[in-house]
């Protein structure tokens, strides 16, 4: 099993364990050992499955506005574990891949490794939710097919995302294509950087 289809299998294991309770406020059950890879995609896709239901919930048009403070406040908490977790897994491909020799020709590519596996995350969310609107009873034959043409699309987008992360790495390890890291550099959370924050200490 190579490293895509165990991320996938990690991922899906994930999701079906949230939605044994299917709450919010679930501990993460991590089943790996801390420290490990497996660790990590574990926790990335349970941050990743619980702010979807998060983002759920605070869509609601009659939650009352304290409650979609504190829910804002939550998400972009998620937001920033779940960009930390993706830096620290890119990491462990830089350890893997930064010291192999580049070819003459070969290339750099448009995201790093643990942003595409980031996607594949969601991706495993998605489907599992599409899943569950193609098993509803209480939805028009229209709707039926129309999720059911969803889901059809999603899974192939998960055959080609398999696929090509596992190519990309492939092509890391040939030194096909240059390891680069850019960090995300996010500013919103930084006191020292978001105006807002910075100017209430001045």
């Amino acid at each position: 099993m190579n490293f895509t289809e165990r991320s996938n299998a990690i991922f899906h294991q994930a999701v079906e364990d949230y939605h044994k309770t299917n709450h919010v406020d679930t501990p993460c059950p991590n089943p790996y050992p801390e420290g490990t890879i497996e660790y990590d995609l574990y926790r990335k896709n349970w941050i990743d499955v619980v702010q979807w239901h998060l983002e759920d919930i605070i869509r609601d048009p009659e939650i009352n506005p304290v409650d979609a403070l504190a829910l804002k406040r939550r998400i972009d908490k998620s937001n920033q574990d779940r960009t930390d977790l993706v830096e620290r897994i890119d990491s462990y491909f830089w350890e893997q891949f930064h010291n192999i020799p580049a070819e003459a020709d070969a290339r750099i590519n448009t995201e790093s490794p643990a942003w595409a596996i980031d996607r594949l995350s969601i991706l495993h969310i998605k489907i599992y939710h599409m899943q569950e609107q193609v098993c509803r009873t209480d939805v028009s034959a229209e709707q039926h097919a129309n999720c059911a043409r969803k889901l059809a699309v999603l899974n192939e987008q998960l055959q080609d995302m398999t696929t090509s992360i596992t190519q990309l790495l492939e092509d890391y390890a040939a030194g096909r294509r240059i390891m680069k890291v850019y960090r995300q550099m996010k500013m919103y959370n930084d006191p020292s950087l978001n105006p807002v924050l910075y100017g209430k200490k001045g």
